[in-house]
């Protein structure tokens, strides 16, 4: 019997076939990277092309120096992978790394050193960073933990929401509930966000998009600044892919990591929620020339880095390295860790920042059909799970619209972003872009291909202006992260509505709140796939600072107070989640119904009249067709007026027995929204106020 034919075998029936520093072992699954538990025993799977010897090294609980080395013999490697079984672990009692040797010769990018302590690239917990803002000791480098996997789902049903369904909420854990105000039991951490479900689902979002949860070290680039300390608070630098970061559960996890976050996903899909990872394949936290060697530099680092010919790092990504992804290596790593969320956590779908990255051949230039992006397209675990690239990376590659998709991967829409939050502000020669984004974009995704399922539409997200700063801020106030305020993006396209910052003048307040409320709204009534930030519902501010990603404080953290203070903004954005799953003529194409309308049409002042005026700032967008679920003619007006001065709007003409009545009016100062049962009647012609938006819907006239 061959080494290979182990898989085959009970694990009960293995048994040890050599000795090692005092333990039994065999050689082990060559087929199954990182750890295994068997009955009486632990089998350890690593894989090197270019190391010469390896070195499995085993640790008693936060002890410095290894109780046991155990060098993995020549009989136990085939190719390029290592494997071997050591009897007698009991996996609460030990943690584990790797030491290898091989050929140093930085110049072709190969960097062994048989003196690090390496972390397994397929971890699924590393120890030393489960208490925030605790430096791990680099000298004694990262190690693993092995963990059981016997988390019981129960009769548990993913939601599987479909993407017109979709509405996206992006959250950080920590920052989500770790202000006082938030009232939970457990801030900051999973368990803190399983107490605020309830509040998601007054809310009315579908899906909750998290910002990284994969192992990463806050205490990185750790400073003080003005008695402030400043983080890797975001977490966009990831030590370790297949490991939750256990500095985000209430309770020490020792060798069952990751029970808290599949508790809080059991507890969103119990509650009809969707859970997505915001994944981080770009790079990782070990840097460029100058970072720390934590894993990949020491396994095989011309292979999983992005390397110029004189075995620099290409830095696409903006933080020191670019992963090699197309390199079959580490396709297959990625293929297996996405795999393994899936079917381990039941994710229910993955952002991917800076996608465009996982795009790129290895010497760093876009590929027309990049062999990863094919295969999580077409793999069959994840056939159900949503795909969202970020369309865009830090080397000038924008593919907002032209992401290689095979009509699976939809996109954040940049574009929607910047050319909503351009018109929505009163610039003007946008009237026709801003049409498009509304419409679905069937510029960047014709209904003949993707279609507008594949536009994630948003205005904010965690980078950038939070909404609140989007309508309070004319430039960035980015000087408490210790950059001089050149960090962060300058292209904000906001407006600060005459004061810059914090205010008590209530017209410039009520100013802001209408504007706020025409973004959702505007949002909310775009076909596609609406994303909003979490906060932006009750205004939320980060004071300016539009790249908080070191801002652990009530910078980032949400202020929970300002529901109250903000009810009216609140309600009407609960008001119009709901009035978005009403009415599925907005969502998705219907068959025409009792009306000769079309699904979906543009419109100015006057209906059906082409709007010539480039310098336009009146947009109407009608939506019309028959729900054959509901058995109702759902068509629906949405009428904007971004510039300073009202308008005299004119509305489609219908059959006597309908009338358009006004659901929303931002422009109303005694009453913004209307309910089912209270929705006005509007005459043909309506005064549409300044910088407001009225959405109308038909209703049959009461006999």
């Amino acid at each position: 019997m061959t080494c290979s034919d182990l898989t085959l075998v009970p694990s009960s029936h293995l048994k040890p076939l050599d000795v090692i520093s005092g333990f039994q072992v065999r050689p082990g699954f060559f087929l199954s990277p990182g750890t295994t538990v068997i009955p009486g025993g632990v089998n350890f799977t690593i894989q090197s092309q270019a190391a010469t010897s390896c070195e499995l090294l085993l640790y008693h609980r936060e002890a410095e120096e290894p109780f046991a080395v155990l060098k993995f013999p020549e009989t136990y490697r085939i190719g390029f992978v290592y494997s071997m079984i050591v009897f007698g672990l009991d996996i609460e009692e030990f943690e584990y790394a790797y030491r290898l040797d091989g050929p140093y010769e930085p110049e072709k990018g190969l960097c062994f050193d048989k003196t690090r302590i390496l972390l397994d690239p397929y971890a699924k917990a590393v120890t030393g960073q489960s208490r925030w803002g605790c430096k791990n000791d680099q000298k004694h480098g990262y190690r693993a933990r092995v963990v059981r996997s016997n988390f019981d789902w129960g009769d548990h049903k993913q939601p599987m929401i479909s993407m017109s369904d979709t509405i996206i909420y992006e959250l950080h854990v920590r920052g989500f509930t770790k202000d006082p105000s938030s009232g939970v039991t457990h801030p900051g951490t999973f368990a803190g966000l399983i107490e605020k479900i309830p509040y998601l689902l007054e809310l009315g979002v579908t899906t909750i998009e998290l910002m990284p949860v994969f192992e990463f070290d806050e205490m990185r680039d750790c400073r003080l600044l003005d008695e402030n300390q400043l983080l890797d608070y975001w977490g966009y630098n990831p030590v370790s892919f297949f490991a939750p970061n256990t500095s985000y559960a209430s309770t020490s996890e020792y060798n069952r990591e990751g029970t808290e976050l599949k508790q809080l996903i059991r507890a969103c899909h119990a509650n009809g929620i969707e859970v997505i990872f915001d994944v981080v394949f770009n790079h990782t936290a070990e840097g460029d020339e100058r970072g720390p060697y934590i894993s990949f530099k020491g396994f095989d680092n011309q292979i999983y880095y992005m390397l110029t010919p004189d075995g620099h790092y290409y830095n696409f990504s903006g933080c020191g390295n670019t992963l090699n992804c197309n390199h079959p290596v580490v396709q297959n790593l990625i293929m297996n860790c996405l795999r393994y969320w899936v079917t381990e956590y039941r994710v229910d779908g993955f952002r991917f920042d800076l996608a465009s990255i996982l795009g790129r051949n290895e010497n760093g230039s876009p590929m027309n059909q990049p062999p990863l992006l094919q295969a999580l397209a077409f793999d069959s675990i994840l056939g159900n799970v949503k795909l969202i690239a970020e369309a865009w990376d830090a080397g000038g590659l924008y593919q907002v619209g032209s992401f290689p998709s095979w009509n699976r991967w939809a996109e954040w829409n940049g574009k929607y972003r910047d050319d909503m939050r351009r018109f929505l502000k009163g610039d003007t020669f946008m009237i026709h872009a801003a049409a498009q984004r509304i419409m679905g974009s069937p510029d960047l995704y014709p209904p003949e291909g993707r279609g507008s399922n594949a536009s994630v539409n948003f205005l904010t997200c965690h980078d950038g202006f939070c909404l609140n700063d989007l309508y309070s801020y004319n430039t960035k106030h980015n000087e408490g992260n210790g950059w001089s305020n050149a960090d962060g993006t300058n292209d904000n396209y906001s407006w600060n509505c005459g004061v810059e910052g914090e205010t008590d003048d209530p017209d410039v307040l009520s100013l802001r709140l209408r504007m706020m409320e025409n973004a959702f709204a505007v949002l909310l009534c775009s076909r596609g796939t609406p994303m909003f930030l979490s906060g932006d519902e009750f205004g939320d501010t980060r004071y300016g600072n539009n790249n908080p990603y070191c801002q652990d404080n009530p910078v980032s953290w949400l202020d929970w107070s300002l529901i109250e203070k903000n009810q009216n903004l609140f309600s009407f954005v609960k008001y119009m989640i709901a009035f978005r799953k009403r009415h599925p003529a907005i969502r998705t194409d219907l068959p025409a119904g009792r009306f000769s309308f079309p699904s979906m049409s543009f419109h100015g002042i006057h209906p059906w009249e082409p709007v010539s005026d480039l310098e336009s700032h009146v947009l109407c967008v009608l939506f019309s067709g028959f729900d054959k679920e509901q058995q109702i003619q759902d068509t629906i007006y949405l009428a904007i007026n971004t510039h300073w001065e009202p308008v005299t709007l004119f509305l489609p003409d219908l059959p006597f027995e309908w009338n358009w009545h006004i659901a929303v009016n931002t422009g109303d100062p005694s009453r913004t929204i209307f309910q089912d049962t209270e929705m006005p009647p509007a005459d043909h012609t309506v005064l549409l106020g300044e910088r407001s938006v009225i959405l109308f819907v038909v209703k049959k006239r009461s006999v």
